[in-house]
């Protein structure tokens, strides 16, 4: 079995090229450190997925190029609970702690030991499935721990450097009492506080909307924290970020990422190589992609209808400035379809020219979880899966049973394909596309002579040429036995539907009687 490793060639893919670049512009070093982050603010939607994804790709792209690699992952959960997302019980609740950090949230769905974490832990759990395990950081224990003491003393003595470089794309420039840090208050927690003054070492003195105001010490102090567009430049020095994606709203005209290539040089630093990348929608569903609403599309969600291999398809064969649609409907048939043929081409099972061959091939190694495996994973449809699934109540073993030639080797990653085939048309498949096997014989009640007669030839012929007959020699027997009743072959075709799903159509019907089996079959023709 012949199959392409592309490895260490300039493929053209884009995390090879993106990878070659941050080489190639930081310089040889012993270790590149790549980047990515989110405030848990809500569910951590499969559009913030993309961005883990596509550093994790480069991350990949820089290893297999013999690259030490250290992948971190920023949860900045010491950011303002601004807003109750709709999905969470207990709103009055939660509502008495706005302008709080979110880690002092409780998590009124008993995930974790707050809010914030009950988010973290939710992709934490899924991300090992997709393949990627970065080294998580945890912000709000840095900023409680002092970590970040000297780089916001640091903040401060620069203030009026710092101030241009924001200002550099602001319309109208910051206050003149604008200070780079902002508090949480000491005893009510909250962010409705002023800056009074900082004596010029680490003593900054606040005041609070509750009516408390003290001088605190930078070093031992928690409540101190930089500002979004100087908490990620200053980030980028302490960490040594070589490469960082970012979405097109951070990489807007003006956004954080244009103030943050200021303020980095401020902090003595560079910026990372970076790219932007576009939106996700979600076509099939209902439901928009918002955190802070509660109405969003989890990793956890796509799972349930892609495996693993097939959701890093959709992000590995997809360049990240293009925008596109993860499906739930009928699209989700194309997609594993695309991707099967993927899986052909590398595996040398479906000739195409050597360009295409090394593309494919690129795009296949990276949607593997780990190591693309030595022989090719077995191939079935989702329309085949759904129809077997459909015709034995969907029980797993029973359909994987029904296919021949599955080897042991090849048995648990059909399972999930088989679990996310059963989602899907149970879940999210038209109405047309379902069926259940009806349990009892159909009612005679309403058959023509004609039709009866059918029926009766239908029933002799399970009886005695089950065996023999293929799925061709099924669809002419059909057609033979329209023609000997005088019947129309589509009329012949409906009633036999109706006898066996209760439904006017259903799947092809020579197919579906092979699959139901002589003895079911000549129970419900009987």
């Amino acid at each position: 079995m012949e199959h392409n490793s592309s490895g260490h060639l300039n493929t053209g893919h884009w995390a090879d090229i993106t990878a070659e670049k941050v080489i190639r512009e930081k310089g040889d070093k012993p270790v590149y450190t790549c980047a990515s982050g989110i405030t848990p603010s809500g569910t951590v939607h499969i559009g913030n997925f993309r961005e883990i994804i596509s550093v994790d790709l480069v991350v990949r792209a820089l290893r297999e190029r013999g690259k030490s690699v250290r992948f971190i992952y920023s949860w900045d959960d010491y950011d303002v609970f601004r807003k109750v997302p709709k999905n969470m019980p207990q709103q009055e609740l939660l509502t008495q702690y706005l302008r709080q950090p979110i880690t002092l949230v409780p998590d009124t769905l008993g995930r974790a030991e707050n809010y914030a974490r009950g988010n973290e832990t939710d992709l934490e759990k899924l991300l090992p499935l997709v393949g990627i395990a970065p080294e998580y950081i945890y912000q709000a224990q840095r900023y409680a721990s002092g970590y970040y003491a000297a780089d916001i003393r640091y903040a401060l003595a620069h203030r009026d450097e710092i101030r241009k470089t924001l200002d550099a794309h602001r319309s109208e420039p910051l206050e003149a009492d604008w200070w780079p840090v902002s508090m949480f208050c000491q005893v009510c927690h909250r962010d409705d506080t002023v800056i009074q003054g900082w004596d010029g070492d680490w003593g900054l003195t606040y005041s609070c909307a509750c009516g408390h105001h003290e001088t605190i010490d930078l070093r031992q102090a928690t409540g101190a924290k930089l500002p979004w567009r100087v908490d990620w430049p200053m980030r980028w020095v302490k960490e040594g970020v070589d490469f960082e994606p970012a979405g097109k709203d951070h990489h807007s005209e003006g956004g954080s990422f244009d103030t943050a290539k200021l303020t980095v040089k401020v902090y003595g630093g560079d910026p990372p190589v970076t790219f932007q990348y576009d939106f996700l929608s979600i076509k099939g569903r209902g439901g928009k992609i918002s955190s802070s609403s509660g109405e969003v599309i989890g990793l956890d969600d796509v799972l349930d209808v892609y495996t693993p291999e097939v959701t890093r398809f959709l992000f590995a064969g997809t360049r990240p400035n293009a925008e596109f649609a993860i499906s739930f409907d009928l699209d989700v048939l194309k997609i594993y379809e695309d991707y099967d043929k993927c899986e052909r081409i590398f595996y040398g099972l479906q000739p195409v020219n050597d360009k295409e061959k090394a593309k494919q091939s690129r795009i296949y190694e990276l949607s593997q979880v780990s190591q693309p495996e030595a022989q090719p994973p077995y191939q079935v449809t989702i329309r085949h899966l759904a129809t077997l699934l459909q015709t034995y109540g969907g029980d797993i073993s029973q359909t994987l049973a029904a296919l021949d030639g599955v080897s042991d080797s090849q048995r648990a990653r059909l399972e999930v394909r088989a679990r996310c085939a059963w989602n899907w048309v149970t879940q999210f498949a038209p109405e047309e596309f379902r069926f259940s096997l009806l349990t009892t014989a159909a009612s005679r009640a309403g058959l023509s002579e004609q039709e009866l007669t059918a029926f009766r030839l239908l029933r002799e012929a399970v009886e005695h040429q089950y065996a023999t007959l293929d799925e061709k020699g099924w669809q002419d027997k059909i057609y033979q036995i329209a023609t000997d009743t005088n019947l129309d072959a589509k009329q012949l075709f409906m009633q036999i539907y109706r006898a066996l799903i209760g439904k006017d159509q259903g799947p092809r019907l020579a197919g579906f009687l092979k699959i139901i089996g002589k003895d079911k079959l000549l129970q419900l023709l009987a």
